[in-house]
C-alpha cells in the first residue's frame, strides 16, 4: 500500500510539473508587443524591444498597428508575430503569414496622414481634432461602430479594421499577390472600417462563418460586404461559399 502511494505520489508531481512548464511556455510565446512614443511597434524580435521602456503593450501586431503604429525599419523579421523559421521566397504558396508583406499604413498622397487617419477623418460624424499643427494624426471624432452599434469619440478607442482580415486573405490566395496588389488591399477604403477595439480583438483574423459583430442589425450587411470584397479581389472562397450562403440567406431573410 505504501509503495503504491508513492507511486501516486510521484506521478502527481509530473502531471503538475508538466502542468507548471506549460504554463511557463505558454506565457514565453504571448510576449508583448510595445507601441513606443514615436509610433514604432515593436515585437520581440525587435533589436529595440529590450530598450524601449515608455510604450503602450498591445497582445498582437496587428493591433499595434491597427492602433496606428509602423514597423521599424531595421527588422526585417518584425513583420510577423509568429516565431521565425526557414526564409521562404516571397509569393511562395507555402509562406506562412506575414504582415510585412501588406506594409504599414500608407500615406499615398504625401500628406503626413496615413491610411488609419485619413479613414478616422473621412468617416468621423463630428470635428476632427488632430495632435500638432501638421494634422497628421487624429485624436478625436464621433464613430459609429457598425460593429457594436456603439459610439466612440476617443480614437485611441477604436482600430480603422480590415473587413476581409489580412490573415484570412493570405491563406485564400493573397499570398501569391504582388506586393502593389497585397498594399492597395490593405489600404482600400472599401474594405476598412472605423471600430470598437474590443470587438475587433474578439475577430482576429476569422472570416464570417466564424464570428460576426455583435450588432445583429449589421449581420447582412457585413457578410454580403465580406463576400463582395472578396470576389473583387479574387480571393479562393471555393471552400467558403457555400457556408456563407446559408449564413447570408439565415441574416439577411
Amino acid at each position: 500500500m505504501y509503495s503504491r502511494e508513492r507511486r501516486l505520489k510521484r506521478l502527481l508531481q509530473a502531471v503538475l510539473g508538466g502542468c507548471a512548464l506549460v504554463l511557463v511556455l505558454a506565457g514565453l510565446g504571448h510576449a508583448e508587443v510595445k507601441l513606443s512614443k514615436s509610433g514604432i511597434c515593436h515585437p520581440p524580435q525587435s533589436p529595440s524591444y529590450g530598450r524601449t521602456t515608455s510604450f503602450k503593450p498591445f497582445p498582437t501586431l496587428d493591433g499595434c498597428l491597427q492602433a496606428g503604429g509602423r514597423l521599424p525599419k531595421n527588422c526585417p523579421d518584425c513583420g510577423s508575430s509568429e516565431p521565425v523559421t526557414a526564409k521562404v521566397p516571397a509569393g511562395a504558396a507555402g509562406l506562412a503569414y506575414n504582415r510585412a508583406a501588406f506594409g504599414d499604413w500608407a500615406d499615398s498622397d504625401g500628406d503626413c496622414q496615413n491610411t488609419r487617419a485619413e479613414m478616422l477623418a473621412s468617416l468621423s460624424t463630428g470635428t476632427v481634432l488632430y495632435s500638432g499643427n501638421r494634422e497628421c494624426r487624429v485624436v478625436r471624432g464621433r464613430w459609429l461602430d457598425p460593429y457594436s452599434g456603439r459610439i466612440f469619440v476617443n480614437a485611441a478607442d477604436v482600430d480603422v479594421d480590415h473587413l476581409v482580415p489580412l490573415k484570412w486573405a493570405w491563406s485564400r490566395g493573397a499570398h501569391d499577390w504582388s506586393s502593389a496588389k497585397r498594399k492597395k488591399f490593405a489600404n482600400d477604403p472599401v474594405n476598412l472600417f472605423v471600430v470598437d477595439a474590443t470587438e475587433n480583438r474578439s475577430k482576429g483574423a476569422k472570416g464570417p462563418a466564424q464570428w460576426l459583430p455583435s450588432n445583429k442589425g449589421y449581420h447582412c450587411e457585413y457578410i454580403t460586404r465580406f463576400i463582395r470584397v472578396a470576389k473583387t479581389y479574387g480571393l479562393d472562397l471555393s471552400r467558403d461559399i457555400t457556408r456563407f450562403n446559408s449564413i447570408r440567406a439565415d441574416v439577411c431573410s
